[in-house]
This record gives structure tokens, sequence and C-alpha cells, in this order.
């Protein structure tokens, strides 16, 4: 017998006489159903919240954000947020396809290259998979089109985030992630990142940027309405 197989024996051992615990039909069936457990109040609510309370804690965090109307904004807010940070005008973009209707030509003066993140490359703009809005969360999931490395190599890292992704809960995100993928399918990397790389020493003292960007500055596009129930 080797070890795994010792291993698991226990577990088994020590799950007889528990109702439901060795019963596999039991188990696949709520593995299948994909239950939710208790789910937070305060992500429960509509979009206008939603929005407000991922800004306040995406601030909370020591990101920022800012809110445009329309995928057409997003030129000027990355040249002006690169402007307030003292930052060259030049990105890496995710080749993203969702990307791809930002009308980068309107800031002649911003240099904009495609692919994945260069050790030059200070500032990435890539798109996001799905946002949380209680914990101000960004999930990113890897793929040719999405570079991981965008996520974590450059000092900056600027998401646009379309509020029609900005979901309350993580149970919601983990449904459309099922859905887009299809049951027991996720892709080789799937990110969830809250607010700019961090860590403290044994006093406690927080240094930014230690293991990804220091900075982290979130686009919301309002491209849905602002009303209605949490999704």
């Amino acid at each position: 017998m080797v070890a795994r197989d010792a291993i698991l024996g226990k577990i088994r051992k020590r799950l007889e006489g528990r109702p439901g615990r060795a019963d596999m039909a039991a188990i696949a069936e709520r593995l299948e159903q994909h239950r939710p457990n208790l789910i937070p109040a305060r992500g429960q609510v509509p979009l206008d919240q939603r929005m407000a309370l991922f800004e306040t804690a995406t601030e909370a965090l020591s990101g920022t954000s800012e809110r445009v109307r329309d995928m057409s904004e997003v030129p000027a807010a990355v040249a002006r947020y690169l402007r307030q940070q003292n930052l060259p005008l030049q990105v890496r973009q995710a080749p993203d396809p969702r990307l791809d209707v930002v009308p980068w030509r309107n800031e002649p003066l911003l240099q904009v290259g495609r692919g994945v993140a260069q050790p030059e490359d200070q500032v990435s703009v890539t798109a996001v998979e799905a946002a949380v809005a209680e914990t101000a969360t960004l999930v990113t999931t890897s793929a040719p089109e999405t570079p991981t490395s965008l996520n974590f190599l450059p000092e900056t890292h600027i998401a646009v985030v379309r509020t029609s992704q900005l979901h309350g809960t993580y149970e919601q995100v983990f449904e459309n992630l099922r859905a887009r993928f299809g049951p027991s399918v996720l892709p080789r990397s799937l990110n969830f990142i809250t607010g700019p790389s961090r860590t403290g020493d044994i006093e406690q003292t927080l240094e930014l940027g230690a293991h990804g960007p220091r900075r982290l500055h979130i686009l919301l596009v309002e491209d849905g309405p602002q009303h209605g129930k949490n999704e």
C-alpha cells in the first residue's frame, strides 16, 4: 500500500458513521449543485451601492479608482493618472479583445505596447474577468490574450473593470466562471488581486510593492444599469 492510499484510508475510516460523509452519491450531488453557504448581506445590494462599496474598500487597501462613462474615456483617464504619479506616458496593454475598443489614438503622447510584460515596463493596463465589491478584489484568468505577467511584473497596474463585471460576492463570480468555462474546468491560472502588493515585517511596518505592483489603479467603466438586483 502506498502512502496516499494509507492516508485516504484513514480519512474514510474517520468519516464512517457520519451521515452523508461516506456516501459518494451524496458527495457527488453536493459538488454538482454548488450550494452556497452563508453569504454576507453587504454584497447583496444594487449596482450603485456595489460601486460605492468597491471604491471605499479599494481606498482602504491603498489602491485608487476612478469612474469613467465608457471606454472612450479610458485613454484620457490613464494619461491623467500617469501624470499625477509622475510616471512616463508609456504602458504595456494586454492583447485582450476586450481592450481593442479603447481609442488610444485620442492620447497621441501616450505610447501603448501590446503583449506580455517586459522587465523595463513600468505600467500595465489589463481587463479583468470579474471584480468583487465586498473586498475590492479583481479576478483575472490566464490565457494568451491575458498574460499573468501584466498583473504582477510592472510596478503600476491599471485595471479596466466594466461595472457589469462588478459582483457583490465571490459566490457569484464562481457561478459565472463555471458557466463560462464549463463544469470542473478552470483556466491554468486564476488570480484574486486585492489592493497593491504589500507585506509587513515583524513590527508590522507596511511595505507596498514587495511581491508585485506598488500601485493599483482601477478604472470603473459604467456600462451597466445603475440600479437593480445584485448579480
